[in-house]
This record gives structure tokens, C-alpha cells and sequence, in this order.
């Protein structure tokens, strides 16, 4: 007991700091995929083809793996999840951005984090450090410059906010409800089969997806096989893999900086030069993002508590 001491949080963070930037870089190229698929596809039947594909690419790899069905007690968990996140908010967020432009959207959806932080603290009993409170904030403050940057100036339907706001709030219970899971199941398998309920819950829209796949063009068709490959199959298993090494409002708050990367992405791949505010607003974003997750020291007593640095899968690290 008399050999504690404080050290950084190093090796765990590092890999989750890493698997969370994969999920970021996922997460804003969806931004982009969806604008061009979504001028072929329903918002529902893009949310299900979206699905369809992320669940049959993590089914083989569950295969691969030999993994199989999660723990009885992670199942709540990946129940919540699945119809909150995968199911609800792809579709809601596909509606709500017919009815807003991308700036107002991506303004109104990123109070998701903050409610991440909200609930976590409270439910999760993470606390409310300064420190992710600050970053929050200044984070949000980014995000706000840049949707006014990228707003058409126009008056913001009602629909289309509280269709955002739904979004946004079903996203932060989603991640909130999956946290838990993963103390009893991994990765992989918390976002597998999170998403194979997603799907079944986006079943509805089966013939609408079937017709419009008929009549779209191949590109929008890709599209949506890439947001289910990448952006889903593969961001949100990389997503829930930092999850597990971090508490949830950190996690929450490394998000802020999708909407930095979706500026650069639309700038390479849609040629949409960002403007000097919207670079004023993706800077904040990042800087909220360093001031969250940084800073973080925890006791080690010696060499026996050097075990606690390399967690199983699916397991928290103590006092994170």
C-alpha cells in the first residue's frame, strides 16, 4: 500500500484512443455517403439496407470467430441498444435531415453527447469530472459555429428539430444501455447482435428498400452497402471496443469531432470548400475533444497492480 502512486492511464487509452479515431473517420464519411444516398432512398429503407449490410458482414465474422450468443445478462443491454440506436436513430436522423438542412441537423444532434455525459454520470455513477464537462462545452460551442457556417440561413422547421432532438436523445440512451453489456460480452458481439436487432426493427420497410434498390443508380446502391461495411459493421464494433476501455460521457465526447472531419471529407470528395467560420468551428470541436480526454491519472500500487492496465475485453478499467 505504501508504493501507490499516480500514472498516466496509458496502454488502454492508447488503443481506445485509436479505435475511437477509426469510428470518427467511419462516422464522417457517413455524413457524406448518406447526402448521395439519401436522394434515391426512403429514410427507412436506407436505415434497413444500411442494416442488412452491417449485419451480414458481422455475422460472417461471428462465424470467422466462432462466437457465439452473448450472456444472459448482457442481453438487456444489447436489446435497449439495438432498438434505441440501430434501429431508431438511423432512421429518425435519415428523416430529420429531409427536413433541416446539414448545418441545423448537425447543430441539434450534438447535444447527443452532452446527454451521454448527463446519463452516464448519473446512471453509469461515472461523475461529472470538470475537466469532460469543460471539453463538452467548448465542444459544443464548436459544433454550434460550424452548423451556423454550414446553414442555408433559412428558418429551421419544427418537424425537422424535433426530429434531430429524438435522434440525438435516442443515440445517447443507446450508448448509455450498451455500456453496461460489455462488461458481459465483447465487441463484437454487443455491436453484432445490437445491430441484428436494429435491422429486425427497420423490417417494415423491407418492400420500400426492395423497389427503390430497383430503380436507384449503382453509386447510390454502393453507398449504402458502404455505410453498412464501414460506418456500421466496422465503426460501430471499433466504437464499442473504446467503450469498454472508457467511461461512456469520454466516449461521448470524442464524437465532437465528427463534424471536423465531415467538413475536410466534404471538402476532398464533394469539392465544398469549408469557409473561415466553419474552420473557426471544426478547431473548437477538436480542442473540446483534447480537453475531455485528456489529463487523466489513476492510483498503481506497484507491480501488482500492473495487470490493470491490459483489461480482458468487455471489462471497465478501474476508477476510468
Amino acid at each position: 500500500m505504501s508504493d501507490v502512486r499516480l500514472r498516466p492511464a496509458t496502454g488502454p487509452d492508447r488503443r481506445a484512443l485509436a479505435a475511437a479515431g477509426v469510428t470518427v473517420l467511419f462516422w464522417a464519411s457517413a455524413f457524406v455517403s448518406i447526402r448521395s444516398a439519401g436522394e434515391h432512398f426512403a429514410p427507412g429503407a436506407l436505415a434497413l439496407g444500411r442494416m442488412l449490410c452491417g449485419s451480414l458482414v458481422l455475422g460472417v465474422i461471428l462465424l470467422v470467430r466462432r462466437e457465439g450468443l452473448p450472456p444472459r445478462a448482457a442481453w438487456p443491454g444489447i436489446l435497449l441498444s439495438g432498438v434505441l440506436w440501430f434501429g431508431l436513430y438511423m432512421a429518425v436522423l435519415n428523416w430529420g435531415e429531409r427536413e433541416v438542412d446539414a448545418g441545423t441537423a448537425a447543430m441539434v444532434v450534438n447535444i447527443g453527447p452532452i446527454a451521454i455525459a448527463l446519463l452516464g454520470g448519473w446512471l453509469l455513477k461515472e461523475g461529472f469530472a470538470p475537466r469532460l464537462l469543460a471539453g463538452i462545452g467548448v465542444s459544443f460551442a464548436g459544433a454550434v459555429v460550424v452548423g451556423v457556417s454550414m446553414s442555408d440561413g433559412g428558418g429551421a422547421p419544427l418537424l425537422g428539430v424535433g426530429l434531430c432532438v429524438l435522434a440525438a436523445l435516442s443515440y445517447a440512451a443507446g450508448v448509455v444501455a450498451q455500456k453496461p453489456a460489455l462488461r458481459h460480452a465483447s465487441a463484437l458481439q454487443v455491436t453484432a447482435y445490437g445491430c441484428f436487432v436494429g435491422m429486425s426493427c427497420c423490417l417494415p420497410f423491407a418492400g420500400q428498400l426492395v423497389t427503390q434498390t430497383a430503380d436507384a443508380p449503382p453509386a447510390a446502391t454502393l453507398n449504402v452497402i458502404y455505410l453498412g461495411i464501414f460506418p456500421t459493421a466496422l465503426g460501430f464494433t471499433t466504437w464499442a471496443y473504446a467503450l469498454a476501455r472508457t467511461s461512456a460521457g469520454r466516449m461521448g465526447s470524442t464524437t465532437y469531432a465528427v463534424p471536423a472531419v465531415v467538413v475536410l471529407l466534404a471538402w476532398v470528395f464533394l469539392s465544398e470548400v469549408p469557409g473561415p467560420l466553419t474552420f473557426v468551428g471544426g478547431a473548437l470541436c477538436l480542442a473540446g475533444v483534447a480537453v475531455s480526454r485528456g489529463g487523466a491519472r489513476r492510483p498503481v500500487a506497484g507491480s501488482d497492480r500492473e495487470a490493470a492496465d491490459s483489461p480482458p475485453v468487455g471489462q471497465d478499467l478501474p476508477g476510468r
